[in-house]
């Protein structure tokens, strides 16, 4: 089969790799690619086609033909090549639909389980994947947390479970994937410029729950899960698990007096329900903030449905760590804690961190992506003491203060260097905090104006912080 593939990153090339492997000939079409995986495309007979000008189809793509095209993450639907291929009836699948169609090429294939939701997707990824290890299971993370899910399905180990973190992206190609059990954490607006609306955006996410096979879990708190569950075509037997912070009904998961409960995989779920963890005993591992325990509950929910025991599942969490720059305490010096948050690159997000703590000093801005923080601006301004605005473009972000919270002191950094943004903005949250106060860097933006990366960042947070209270 003649097969395109769109993008050479890591996801691409590792749809290269494994076409190249089953015999497909496989031509590559990328703006930019590293020279590494060019050269190792030289060696697997993969030709590879730089195309910089991608308003043009290239006409080694044209002479080539594709029987099928298998996108990379970062091609939208309007994309010229990707509107080429639609107009010719070509096929076109993302990496995670082809994966699913070989996965039972190396061995026994797993099950899998979908993750997505704006927000949360690493973290509860992460945290029923541990859950699932620790209940003996062979599981292995993978898809948009940075291991494409086509490299574990070839891994020659093999695994039970394969815990896949999903973009709305990815959800967008997906087309005959079975998963054992799906979540979708949260649906708030992002991705907009990607996807052309919002409406479209909840449609790509609502495409986890189509075929699950056990349990659909949902975010009883956010009503657009719900009707995602009510309205999705299901395989008979699959059940409907809530998640939240409230009491919890049967078939549900949630929060009495402190205590997380599961009262859906029990007998008598109607009169009993099983402890997982206390709130108390989350706060030693950093997982105690409303968002994060309601993560947990998500992922204890899908560990559950794949058959974790209570005891694996609480086991678990007393040994588990959050990532770098998700909600991560920095310093505590003075009364005063310093929380990196990076990884808040949407209103959303930041929603979590702001509703987290009372008295804020909020560093906030970056790459809007087409989405507007005055809501947010406007539910926190009461717990919300100052505000540092950095990013190249901070008009928005401004205007959002001026027309929400006109009495709250803000203040702009201006410099455009990298390494001088975070010292700036931690030097001026410095003075407006006293004993009590939270210094919470929580952008609400994408990183990729000033920083490579939300990781970027944060670590340079870190550093400015830890430079200025001397430790």
């Amino acid at each position: 089969m003649r097969v395109a593939v769109l993008g050479l990153g890591v996801t691409g090339f590792s749809v290269a790799d494994t076409l190249a492997e089953l015999g497909a000939v496989v031509m590559v079409i990328a703006a930019t690619a590293d020279q590494t995986r060019r050269d190792m495309c030289g060696v697997l007979g993969i030709t590879v086609v730089l195309s910089q000008n991608t308003d043009d189809v290239p006409p080694e793509l044209v002479t080539f033909n594709p029987e099928l095209v298998v996108v990379s993450p970062g091609y939208h639907p309007n994309h010229p090549l990707v509107r080429w291929a639609a107009d010719r009836d070509i096929s076109i699948w993302g990496d995670v639909e082809l994966a699913w169609r070989v996965r039972d090429k190396v061995g026994t294939p797993a099950e899998w389980i979908l993750v997505t939701g704006t927000n949360g997707k690493t973290t509860t990824t992460q945290l029923a994947s541990h859950m699932l290890l620790h209940s003996g299971a062979r599981v292995a993370p993978c898809g948009n947390i940075g291991i494409p899910v086509l490299d574990a399905v070839r891994d020659p180990r093999g695994f039970d479970f394969f815990v896949v973190e999903i973009s709305s992206y990815q959800l967008h190609w997906l087309r005959h994937v079975v998963p054992l059990t799906s979540v979708c954490l949260n649906v708030s607006p992002d991705h907009l410029d990607w996807h052309g609306g919002f409406d479209a955006y909840v449609a790509a996410k609502a495409k986890v729950y189509e075929r699950t096979k056990v349990a659909c879990v949902y975010n009883r708190a956010d009503e657009r899960t719900l009707k995602m569950v009510e309205d999705a075509e299901v395989t008979q037997g699959a059940r409907a698990i809530s998640f939240g912070l409230d009491s919890p009904g049967p078939s549900d998961f949630g929060v009495v007096d402190g205590i997380l409960l599961d009262r859906a995989f029990l007998d008598n779920r109607h009169a009993e329900a099983l402890e997982i963890s206390t709130v108390t005993e989350l706060r030693q591992n950093g997982l105690h903030a409303p968002h994060m325990v309601a993560n947990v509950l998500a992922a204890a929910a899908v560990a559950r449905s794949a058959g974790a025991s209570i005891d694996a599942i609480s086991e678990a969490l007393t040994t588990f760590r959050v990532d770098a720059h998700r909600y991560e305490t920095v310093a505590m010096v003075d009364g005063v804690t310093w929380i990196d948050d990076s990884k808040a690159t949407n209103p959303h997000a930041a929603n979590a961190s702001l509703s987290a703590n009372d008295s804020i000093v909020w560093i906030v801005g970056g790459l809007l992506k087409g989405v507007a923080i005055d809501e947010l601006v406007q539910r926190h301004a009461k717990r919300i003491k100052a505000a540092v605005v950095i990013g190249v473009e901070r008009s928005e972000v401004l205007r959002a203060f001026a027309q929400h919270a006109p009495h709250l002191p803000v203040v702009e950094v201006l410099t455009s260097e990298t390494e001088q943004v975070m010292f700036e903005a931690v030097r001026a949250s410095s003075s407006f905090v006293a004993h009590g106060d939270v210094v919470l860097l929580a952008p609400a933006a994408a990183s990729m104006d000033q920083f490579t990366d939300y990781a970027q960042r944060g670590r340079l947070f870190a550093e400015a912080v830890r430079a200025h209270v001397g430790h």
